[in-house]
């Protein structure tokens, strides 16, 4: 026996200690990954090769503090930017120009809209095209734009409706919307001009034959031709046979002062109906909208980020990236919850979320650590007795080594 075994197991101890206090100093910390220390015997070489044969070792010694990157659990959080991975993967980092990786999903907006950790570094993703789609590519720091929505011209209008047959024709076609006993029913629906500016206009359905109608309208801020926009025909099951001209257009002449383009608006009455009962509008739809704000965005599991307005309307932002690795203990820890490439992880294996082996991701929520307290606490208990028990060896060393030094 010599005192080597004896250091070596307390400096082992000491540092599982170390590891053990680290993982339970952290059991808070969001994204936090446990790590264990792994140890390996030491033994000493010898010139005739025979080291290890019938002799005792010379002691211990760490080979590697692993981290261990099981999932932690999912808890759900107030902040919409707040992430987590469900599976494998890390968040992309950069910060001028260095590129980090983390498990930690408490996200912010800095002033400059950029989504940044606690930390500063700027989550990477794909951004959009000028058509709103996704630009697959190479990651860049993802950065919410708060601009308007730009508004979109109405170029059609879908409706689907029921014209009684039980009307009787009128005499003449000699419409004028404000007398209603020129026509039989009317509808309405708001348009916009390339600007954004809302319309409204109404339509009316005048019977002139048996199963023939004719449609007018008119709108009270642009000016549409005096005449009928289309002629519809039905056969006699009560369905359109045809609709003349095809597509009906509404061609509506804006005030100079407006400042936009006039604009042509189809009429499709695909799915309208003249059956015996009461006029009824089933369907009124038209493709156009006003300019709208930015209200707020959600985070889908496949990390798009998607734009909610204050029109109503909906576009994509962005998408999130996640990185793995084929070596994820390969990585050099950082602090702050951030981990480096290095040669002994591989290079980072960049896509999007649920795609190869990289997971979903749950926005409004983080990942908590995956310390388990119970075990640490045993594991501590354990360090602890086997520092002691090293310690013993050292004191029995010492007191043979006194025994020999007495000796006469």
């Amino acid at each position: 026996m010599s005192f080597q075994q004896g250091l070596s197991g307390l400096n082992g101890a000491s540092k599982q200690l170390e590891t053990i206090g680290n993982n339970i100093a952290n059991a808070n910390t969001v994204g936090f990954k446990s790590a264990v220390t792994q140890f390996a015997d030491v033994y000493a070489n010898s010139l005739s090769g025979t080291s290890g044969l019938g002799t005792a070792g010379i002691g211990t010694r760490v080979s590697q503090v692993a981290q261990s990157f099981s999932q932690g659990n999912v808890t759900a959080s107030n902040n919409a930017l707040d992430m987590a991975i469900n599976g494998g993967g890390f968040f992309r980092l950069t910060n001028n120009g260095a590129v980090s990786y983390a498990r930690n999903g408490q996200f912010q907006l800095d002033k400059n809209g950029y989504i940044v950790s606690p930390s500063g570094g700027h989550l990477t993703g794909f951004g959009v095209d000028s058509q709103g789609q996704v630009a697959s590519g190479s990651a860049t720091d993802l950065q919410i734009t708060t601009a308007d929505l730009p508004p979109k011209q109405t170029t059609k209008i879908e409706g689907q409706l029921n014209l009684d047959s039980r009307v009787s024709p009128l005499a003449a076609a000699s419409f004028d919307s404000t007398d209603p006993t020129t026509y039989h029913n009317g509808t309405s629906a708001t348009v916009f001009d390339s600007q954004g500016n809302p319309h409204v206009v109404q339509t009316y359905y005048v019977k002139t034959a048996a199963n023939t109608w004719s449609v007018f309208a008119t709108c009270s801020t642009a000016t549409i031709p005096a005449a009928a926009v289309a002629t519809v025909t039905f056969t006699n099951a009560g369905v359109i046979n045809t609709v003349v001209p095809s597509p009906a257009a509404i061609a509506l002449t804006l005030p100079a002062t407006n400042g936009a383009a006039n604009f042509t608006v189809n009429l499709d009455l695909t799915g309208t109906t003249q059956f015996g009962s009461t006029f009824s509008v089933n369907s009124l739809v038209q493709d156009g909208y006003a300019s709208g704000r930015l209200s707020g965005f959600n985070i889908g599991s496949d990390g798009i980020i998607t734009g909610r307005y204050t029109n109503g309307k909906t576009s994509t932002l962005g998408q999130v990236v996640l990185a793995n690795f084929r070596n994820p203990n390969g990585l050099q820890p950082l602090g702050n919850n951030q981990w480096a490439e290095t040669a002994g992880s591989g290079e980072a294996l960049v896509g999007v979320p649920d795609s190869g082996s990289l997971g979903l991701i749950q926005a409004s929520a983080t990942e908590d650590s995956n310390v388990d307290m119970t075990a640490e606490l045993v594991n501590m208990i354990t360090a602890q007795r086997v520092f002691q028990a090293n310690a013993q060896t050292i004191k029995t060393q010492d007191q043979i080594l006194q025994t020999l030094v007495n000796l006469r």
